[in-house]
């Protein structure tokens, strides 16, 4: 089980963070390692024991505290992209109405007059 494990360690010099770098890189199921140094704080991601991190730490700088351990964060979700909905072209019908003038039938009585 992926964990990440945050230390609060004292890196004063590069050769510090050379040293710590080393030593916790070594290990096994260890997948990504962070440094920040305005924090001084000492990020471990991957499979390996939480315990066995803070050891190995400690074999190198001897001040380390443990800050949290557990599960890493999860990525942002992304909003889901709204997909356009084919909207069918609106017709419009004018309507149309033919009257004749007169009807057929009319037509027909007017040629017998």
């Amino acid at each position: 089980m992926v964990q990440r494990t945050v230390l609060k360690v004292r890196l004063s010099c590069e050769k510090c963070r050379k040293k710590i770098l080393k030593s916790v890189s070594g290990l096994y199921g260890v997948d990504k390692i962070e440094i920040d140094a305005a924090k001084d704080t000492l990020t471990v991601t991957g499979d390996a024991d939480p315990y066995v991190i803070i050891k190995q730490a400690r074999k190198v700088i001897k001040c380390v505290e443990v800050v949290t351990i557990g599960p890493p964060p999860q990525p942002p979700k992304k909003p889901e992209e709204k997909k356009p909905v084919d909207k069918k072209p609106e017709v419009t019908i004018h309507p149309y109405i033919h009257i004749p003038q007169s009807c057929v039938a009319c037509n027909s009585w007017s040629s017998f007059i």
